[in-house]
């Protein structure tokens, strides 16, 4: 008999933020990174993303790129040190929804996966802390002295998530037809074309205007929006940007 599974994504669905500010943050503490780096280069997407002028993708992916920088060359012990600290400090700082939906699908013996964008040192220390089955990061690579390159294969992208779809539908037999999916961006579109059951948590203007556009996904999607201790289920065709 085939198995369900859920899968998550962790930044902004998950988790209530991004995971990589918080490593970014540790490794400015520990001074891998230099300080001013944040403050010339990061703080100004953050500022213009914070007064919803510029978006949050571009604010991560400059993060992304500084932190791809700053590793190169740094063993790998090292950041699994700091996704350790990250996750014990930082790892209850969940959606109240996306946690109960864990539970609830843990309860009906679900196989649960997490597919995330973050460095998979830090996916890996999210999924024990929640009792993930399986999970799925982006893979920072590393040279025959287990120290990083700067290269990367990701996870953050829409086709990457599909292939990581693909593969635990193989490793756990999974039937898809009545699988469940959560994400917040364009970039999880893939798990919501490939389950029955796709859920957006707090999704970008990005993400809803793309499911609008297909009606695959349209028909079936459900849009949660958490916002301090009440959340919200709107209907994705009434919703209007003001």
């Amino acid at each position: 008999m085939k198995k369900i599974a859920a899968f998550f994504d962790i930044d902004g669905t998950l988790y209530r933020e991004g995971l990589i500010t918080e490593v970014f943050k540790k490794m400015i503490k520990y001074e891998i990174i230099e300080s001013e780096r944040w403050y010339k280069e990061v703080r100004p997407k953050f500022l213009s993303w914070d007064r919803r002028e510029g978006d949050y993708d571009s604010y991560l992916l400059k993060m992304i790129d500084i932190y791809m920088e700053a590793i190169k060359g740094i063993n790998r012990h090292n950041i699994e040190f700091i996704a350790k600290r990250v996750i014990e400090q930082k790892g209850d700082r969940v959606y109240t929804f996306s946690r109960e939906r864990i539970k609830w699908h843990k309860e009906q013996g679900h196989v649960l996966v997490t597919v995330s964008g973050s460095p998979v040192e830090l996916v890996r220390e999210m999924a024990m802390k929640y009792g993930f089955d399986d999970f799925k990061g982006s893979i920072y690579l590393l040279d025959e002295k287990e120290k990083y390159t700067g290269e990367v294969v990701p996870m953050w992208d829409s086709v990457s998530k599909q292939k990581a779809v693909d593969e635990i539908v193989e490793k756990y037999d999974i039937d898809l037809d009545q699988s469940y999916a959560y994400g917040d961006t364009s970039g999880d579109l893939t798990m919501f074309k490939a389950v029955k059951h796709p859920y957006c948590i707090n999704p970008t203007k990005e993400l809803l205007d793309k499911v609008r556009e297909e009606d695959s996904i349209r028909e079936k999607i459900k849009v949660v929006v958490e916002r301090k201790d009440v959340t919200y289920n709107l209907d994705i065709d009434n919703i209007q940007y003001v």
